[in-house]
């Protein structure tokens, strides 16, 4: 079966051309060159460079192997930690179960 390519939605599109930026910042922060961090992260210049530039189409993989020669990986695991819409409707949904356990039907005692 062929791998079908999507392209991502603007808002992605943006997020991933920052993340690429960053990576580079680190990277040239560190003063290191892209050969070498290419290099350390087992891949080619041109994978690198595709990291670099926001390029949705490489893999997790491939990024967190760049995060990790820059020493950066465990930042990778700090995605959705925290997550305030999702404590959010996780407590909604506690409070309906509550309401609705606790309800008795009219009439009844």
């Amino acid at each position: 079966m062929p791998r079908r390519s999507s392209t991502p939605l603007p808002r992605v599109s943006r997020v991933l051309t920052e993340l690429g930026h960053n990576i580079r910042l680190a990277r040239t922060r560190r003063k290191l060159s892209a050969e070498l961090v290419a290099e350390r992260a087992g891949m080619s210049r041109p994978t690198l460079r595709a990291i670099e530039r926001g390029n949705s189409t490489v893999t997790l993989g491939a990024v967190a192997n760049v995060l990790n020669s820059l020493g950066l990986v465990d930042e990778l695991a700090q995605v959705g930690r925290v997550d305030e819409l999702g404590r959010q409707l996780e407590e909604a949904q506690l409070d309906r179960t509550k309401r609705v356990r606790g309800t008795k039907a009219p009439g009844r005692s």
